[in-house]
C-alpha cells in the first residue's frame, strides 16, 4: 500500500499502509514481550495511551487537557501491568537487553 500510495500520489493508500505497517510492529512487539524474549513495554503503554486519547478526543469529544490526563492515567496503570506480565514470563527479569556483538 505504501508503494501504490507513493508511486499513484494517492494520500490515502500512504495512510493504509502505514497502518497497516504499525500494526505489523506492534504485533511482533506483543509477541516477544508476552513470550518473554524482549522487554516491551513503554511501547505497548504508550499504544494504550494513544488509543484511549484518540478514542476519548474524537469519538467521545472531550477536551484535550481531560483527555491527556485520562490517558496518563491509563499509560501508568498499562505499564506497571505489563511490566508484572514480562516478569513473568521470562522468569522474574523486569527487562532484557540483548547481546551488541553477535
Amino acid at each position: 500500500m505504501l508503494v501504490i500510495g507513493v508511486v499513484g500520489q494517492k494520500p490515502t493508500a500512504i495512510g493504509v499502509g502505514v497502518v497497516l505497517a504499525g500494526l505489523g510492529g506492534l504485533a511482533t512487539a506483543a509477541s516477544e514481550h508476552f513470550a518473554g524474549y524482549r522487554s516491551h513495554t513503554t511501547l505497548l503503554a504508550g499504544t494504550v495511551f494513544v488509543l484511549i486519547v484518540g478514542g476519548l478526543f474524537y469519538l467521545a469529544g472531550l477536551i484535550l487537557a481531560v483527555c491527556l490526563g485520562m490517558g496518563a492515567v491509563a499509560f501508568l496503570a498499562a505499564f506497571f501491568a505489563l511490566r508484572r506480565a514480562f516478569q513473568r514470563a521470562s522468569g522474574g527479569l523486569s527487562f532484557k537487553v540483548g547481546r551488541l556483538g553477535g
